[in-house]
């Protein structure tokens, strides 16, 4: 859809301003955008909203004076999300030469912060889906961002990627895409071949050498801005575990679908890097690009799940229509790995892809 251009000679519109329904926070902002506005030239009358995600969080823009830049403000209500995570983590990315927002002022409390402005375009907003060699360049540059991320990677800092929680995203299919979305009983024949994959892939992916791990690293959260660096945003769930996930998200995007050529291309570039930056990457790529799909499923088993639960929870429905993608990404795994199989009939069952197999799963 192509935006409308006001006539010749009219005004343009009014970027948007943050709406508040509770006054008390929107007071609140106020005030401390009047505490912090000397010290940064800022010029509070010209917030408007930049963007918002999945969470609860909100992002605005402010301009400045004196040809100060333009700055970003999130909103990011304490009793819903704890930002502590995200100004750890944007330190350790910038301690690790990645290019992330540096955090200039967070009222704690309250949950807002001041950050430097990376830009407006993401990596998703320039690229051509039809042409994946003009986009190399730009994965090029997030497969360098990605490798120094990883290098800094200590124990010991982040959360741990354990088996607790693989094990928690992955109930998020069963207890969201196929209970409440697709209204489908887990039980009996259906829950025990679930729990047989899910068992088979937390073990798989327990078994990869473990770094630090962005979590959503994916062309929607780089930004693409003056410098050759791409920029890394939404890194708050940042955590300790397979060095598979991030080159697997990257590569089978929430929002974005690229032929296997193209996806194998671009994970060889990564892995001859990798393994010549000394990271913990298997010495032969087809056992690599098999732990790469196996941890790609996990993924995307989970990001089905918060996509439905987004939708009948949060009331967000436009994240559902990309479900297709995912149920896509999940059908090819599991059909070219025999461990799998007991998956891939269970989501042909739900989503009607194949003919029946002589069972059948009870409507709730």
């Amino acid at each position: 859809m192509t935006a409308l251009q006001p006539p010749s000679g009219a005004a343009a519109p009014r970027p948007e301003a943050p709406a508040w329904s509770d006054p008390a926070r929107a007071s609140a902002f106020q005030q401390w955008m009047a505490s912090i506005s000397g010290r940064h030239h800022l010029l509070p009358a010209s917030v408007r909203l930049a963007s918002a995600d999945a969470s609860f969080r909100r992002y605005f823009r402010v301009d400045a004076s004196a040809g100060a830049p333009t700055r970003i403000v999130m909103d990011a209500p304490p009793a819903q999300e704890n930002s502590a995570p995200f100004v750890q983590v944007a330190q350790l990315m910038a301690e690790a030469g990645v290019r992330a927002p540096q955090v200039l002022e967070w009222e704690s409390a309250d949950g807002f912060l001041l950050l430097d402005d990376l830009g407006r375009q993401t990596m998703l907003d320039v690229i051509d889906p039809n042409d994946p060699q003009a986009a190399r360049p730009l994965y090029d540059q997030a497969i360098d961002a990605l490798i120094r991320w990883q290098l800094a990677s200590r124990p010991g800092v982040l959360p741990p990627y354990d088996r607790a929680l693989l094990e928690r995203e992955l109930a998020l299919f069963p207890d969201w895409y196929i209970a409440r979305h697709r209204g489908i009983a887990v039980e009996g024949t259906l829950k025990e071949r679930l729990e047989r994959s899910f068992k088979a892939i937390v073990e798989n992916n327990l078994a990869a050498a473990p770094v630090y791990v962005h979590r959503d690293f994916m062309p929607r959260n780089l930004m693409v801005g003056d410098a050759d660096a791409l920029g890394v945003l939404d890194f708050q769930d940042a955590v300790y575990g397979p060095v598979t996930y991030d080159i697997a998200s990257l590569m089978r995007d929430a929002f974005l679908s690229w032929d296997e050529e193209f996806v194998l291309d671009v994970t060889v570039r990564y892995w001859e890097r990798a393994r010549k930056a000394g990271l913990p990457v298997d010495p032969d790529f087809g056992a690599f690009y098999r732990t790469v799909e196996w941890m790609g499923l996990q993924r995307h088993l989970k990001v089905a799940g918060i996509f439905a639960r987004l939708t009948l929870r949060d009331g967000k429905p436009k994240y559902l229509a990309d479900t297709p993608r995912f149920i896509a990404y999940i059908r090819a795994t599991a059909g070219r790995y025999r461990e799998l199989t007991p998956l891939l009939r269970v989501v042909d069952e739900i989503e009607g892809t194949q003919a029946q197999t002589g069972f059948a799963y009870g409507r709730m």
